[in-house]
């Protein structure tokens, strides 16, 4: 994505185009790896020492709730945070703590009335278990 097309997407979502927020989402376009906020924070603050922790976070908070970021709950870590923006599941390995990109394919939602009067507004799939890397090394202190 371009400098321009970044700049629209904010616009679109209702975003001004600050400085510091065009850095956190030209990062995060350039990034497919899923880094923390704390990545993030020393990333922009490399090219830009003006931009402050609070204005990443708060940068990053306001990018999920604009739609344009998806945060990606890792359990007993940081968060990490995603702007690919095609639809997409994830895999996070419960070793080394990698999160990956899964190919989007539809789930059945939940039954009608099951949410009582909740709206549902997404619903993805989280696959955890061991990544590519980490599986051979499981199997082999596994089997010594």
């Amino acid at each position: 994505m371009d400098a321009e097309a970044i700049k629209r997407s904010l616009e679109r979502s209702g975003l001004r185009c600050t400085p510091q927020r065009y850095a956190v989402m030209a990062f995060l376009m350039e990034h497919h790896r899923h880094p923390t906020a704390a990545e993030i924070f020393g990333a922009v603050n490399r090219r830009d020492p003006r931009s402050s922790r609070a204005t990443t976070y708060n940068n990053l908070r306001d990018l999920v709730r604009a739609g344009l970021v998806r945060e990606v709950a890792v359990e007993g870590r940081a968060a990490r945070f995603d702007a690919k923006g095609m639809r997409h599941h994830h895999f996070i390995c419960d070793r080394c703590g990698n999160v990956e990109d899964l190919e989007w394919y539809d789930i059945a939602g939940p039954a009608a009335g099951s949410l009582g009067k909740r709206t549902l507004r997404e619903c993805e799939l989280i696959f955890r278990g061991l990544c590519t890397k980490c599986a051979p090394r499981h199997a082999a202190v596994k089997g010594s």
